[in-house]
């Protein structure tokens, strides 16, 4: 008979399942709940850092956004530019506003006109005390192109803008003591009655510190000579570079080089595409705070491992393989990394929110924000748990049990 040839066959070791796995890897969490709030909360204050930072910003621009969809792109103004001869002033033409609203795609047109008086509280106030208010004649058409409300009283008609009837910006009111329609200030040689007060008016800043008089009332009261000093003009959309192009020479065919064309809205898209530029250094910071964390991660794996070198050889000694030890430390470093940057992100977002409220602005914490924050704390888990975990797997069995 004959004999059967044995060959010696290897032991593999059996394959942890993802559920063993978790149930490993968190167990050193379970047994030093304290050291892993302390430990996580390195992670957390990085985090919140980052996602407060993202947010505040985000919704900051929000905000912005939605006043220029609100307010419209489609204004332009035209103002006098500088001539090209020294010492000679460059006039709009009396009739601008007409002259505007026939270009193709202007919608609506209105114009404001500089009045050489200072508007003051009453009669006995220096006239050299202006409070840095101008006054300024305002055509009836004004409001709806600067898509300007009015907070106390009306706006200027055909009735009362032929007698002496004035409107305050918001600044104005504020530095002349009115708090509401009815009330007269001192205009001129005489006084007039406010009639309405304005609201802050984000495309027309230089219209906030003004006292707008009607058109016939100035030229009747205040010697003003009819000339505008500055048109505005809303347009369709799509025609916006269409009519930008045709409003210096409408208003001036022989030298429309004089005239100077602006976009309000300009500034206030440039603040949008800013936001957020100078809060890079928060957010290096915030990585600051990050790393330390991590840092203290792997300090406490470290710790970790050293505390934990008879049950290392135990698991050793009853058939785990080095691998499994490898992945037990990554994994529980993973946990603490990943517990911190949860509880980062709804620091950060619960900071955002407070923020935004108090300051009136719209909720806005981005998803890249959140997802980009919580995956870095997964890899500053992995790089921390790493040489941990490298140093448990290549601790001996015997030298672990007998230390132990």
């Amino acid at each position: 008979m004959a004999r059967r040839k044995l060959t010696p066959t290897r032991l593999k070791p059996a394959r942890l399942s993802p559920r063993d796995v978790l149930h490993v890897g968190s167990g050193g969490m379970r047994s030093r709940p304290l050291r892993v709030v302390l430990s996580a909360l390195g992670i957390a204050i990085g985090v919140a850092t980052m996602i407060a930072v993202v947010g505040i910003s985000a919704s900051s621009k929000e905000q912005l956004l939605q006043r220029l969809d609100r307010l419209g792109t489609n204004m332009l103004v035209a103002e006098p530019g500088e001539s090209m001869f020294a010492g000679e002033s460059v006039k709009l033409p009396k009739h601008a506003v007409g002259m505007v609203s026939r270009i193709d795609g202007v919608e609506q047109a209105g114009a404001t006109g500089t009045v050489e008086e200072s508007v003051r509280r009453n009669e006995k106030v220096p006239e050299n005390e202006t409070g840095g208010i101008s006054v300024q004649a305002a055509s009836e058409g004004l409001l709806k192109v600067v898509r300007g409300e009015v907070g106390s009283g009306g706006w200027l008609n055909k009735a009362n803008g032929r007698y002496p009837a004035v409107v305050l910006g918001h600044v104005s009111a504020a530095r002349l003591g009115i708090g509401a329609a009815g009330q007269q200030v001192w205009l001129g040689d005489r006084y007039f009655t406010v009639v309405g007060i304005l609201e802050p008016l984000p495309l027309a800043p230089e219209l906030e510190r003004a006292a707008l008089v009607g058109w016939e009332a100035a030229e009747r009261f205040l010697g003003f000579d009819g000339h505008p000093t500055a048109v505005y003009e809303r347009s369709t959309r799509d025609s916006v570079r269409d009519v930008r192009s045709l409003l210096a020479p409408s208003l001036d065919p022989q030298n429309p080089q004089n005239i100077k064309v602006t976009d309000p809205s300009a500034k206030l898209q440039a603040k949008a595409a800013m936001e957020g530029a100078f809060s890079s250094l928060l957010l290096g910071l915030g990585g600051i705070a990050l790393l330390v964390g991590g840092v203290g991660v792997a300090n406490t794996m470290i710790i970790s491992v050293l505390e934990r070198r008879f049950e290392i050889g135990l698991r050793r000694s009853l058939g785990a393989a080095r691998g499994q030890i490898r992945i037990q430390f990554i994994t529980e470093s993973l946990l603490l990394s990943g517990l911190g940057g949860l509880a980062g992100v709804l620091l950060g977002a619960a900071a955002t929110g407070i923020f935004a409220r108090v300051d009136g602005l719209p909720w806005v914490v981005p998803l890249w924000a959140v997802g980009g924050g919580f995956a870095t704390t997964l890899v500053i888990g992995t790089v921390a748990g790493l040489y941990p975990a490298v140093r448990a797997a290549r601790l001996s069995p015997t030298l672990a049990l007998h230390a132990a």
